[in-house]
């Protein structure tokens, strides 16, 4: 069976957040090898700041628990530190495997405010990038470019999404010396920002054979699973409440109905999971918005409901 958490030869811990796998492993556990307390001590009001931002996220069970982990580490690492006893510093740049809108870089940015709060990080802020901030034109220019995010980058998180398309040209293309530098600047500055490379996984896997140093660099390789139909109108419903508007019954049945054809029709990578409900609801309160005013009725329970004909889907 498949752990959620797994040691590899080279160092890195692979995890996979899968909670229905973790909940069959807790149900043979003894209960005397449940050491964890659940009530976390009221010092740790970093980690509870951070735990309340988690809970506003639909799923994602494994993720939130590896964040308490690396919590977990971290700190007592310090209390080693204070006690004369050995505590390395350990290098915390991650790997994000998964398709769009899994929430990567949500959860990129939540670690960025946590490492800050524990004084891992001076800044916490989020770079995002792509291939096109890092690649230049001629040869040194992808270097200088890289050199220059990296900068940018410094006391926070570089979040270079879709990592793999570095790799894509082979040995002449400029991708490779992307990815020399980068390389080279998670060594020689590996407590001064954490690097967080993104991309679908099978593509990630790939990625990772093209630099033989690139491998080992990576603690922490996450797998961000797609959403579950469920897990899909939780997210429409939270969103929904946000913004103080809810689904009639019909416009909840029709957007189900919606997703379980949309989410069989398209393959895993073509399916954008909480993106594509996002832009659902944002054209559908749109839509509501406009038959409301054509109506010019402005009962309060009608500027609360998305009805089903208020529905957009992005095919149409």
């Amino acid at each position: 069976m498949d752990q959620p958490m797994r040691m590899k030869n080279n160092g890195q811990i692979s995890i996979t957040l899968n909670s229905q796998k973790r909940n069959e492993l807790s149900k043979v556990t003894p209960d005397s090898q449940k050491v964890v307390p659940k009530i976390i001590p009221p010092e740790h009001t970093a980690l509870k700041e951070i735990e309340e931002e988690l809970g506003a996220l639909v799923g994602m069970e494994d993720m939130k628990r590896m964040i308490k982990e690396i919590y977990a580490w971290i700190y007592v690492n310090k209390k080693r530190e204070e006690m004369g006893l050995k505590a390395e510093k350990q290098a915390l740049h991650m790997m994000f495997k998964g398709n769009p809108g899994t929430g990567k870089t949500t959860v990129a940015r939540l670690i960025g405010k946590l490492f800050l709060k524990m004084n891992v990080l001076t800044k916490g802020h989020l770079i995002e990038a792509e291939r096109a901030d890092l690649v230049g034109e001629y040869i040194g220019h992808t270097a200088q470019k890289t050199r220059d995010l990296v900068k940018k980058a410094l006391g926070g998180i570089l979040f270079i999404d879709e990592a793999y398309s570095l790799g894509r040209g082979g040995e002449k293309d400029f991708g490779k010396e992307a990815i020399d530098t980068l390389v080279k600047h998670m060594e020689d500055k590996q407590h001064e920002f954490v690097l967080i490379l993104a991309g679908y996984s099978r593509e990630m896997d790939y990625f990772l054979s093209l630099n033989p140093g690139l491998h080992s660099r990576f603690p922490l390789v996450i797998d961000f699973p797609d959403y579950s139909i469920d897990q899909l109108m939780e997210i429409a419903a939270r969103m929904l409440k946000d913004r103080e508007y809810v689904l009639s019954h019909e416009a909840e049945k029709k957007l189900k109905g919606h997703l379980m054809i949309i989410k069989t029709a398209l393959s895993p990578s073509g399916f954008s999971n909480g993106r594509y409900v996002r832009n659902i609801i944002e054209k559908s309160i749109r839509a509501q918005s406009m038959r409301i005013l054509m109506q010019n009725s402005y009962d309060r329970h009608e500027l609360l409901t998305i009805r089903s004909n208020d529905l957009v889907f992005e095919e149409e």
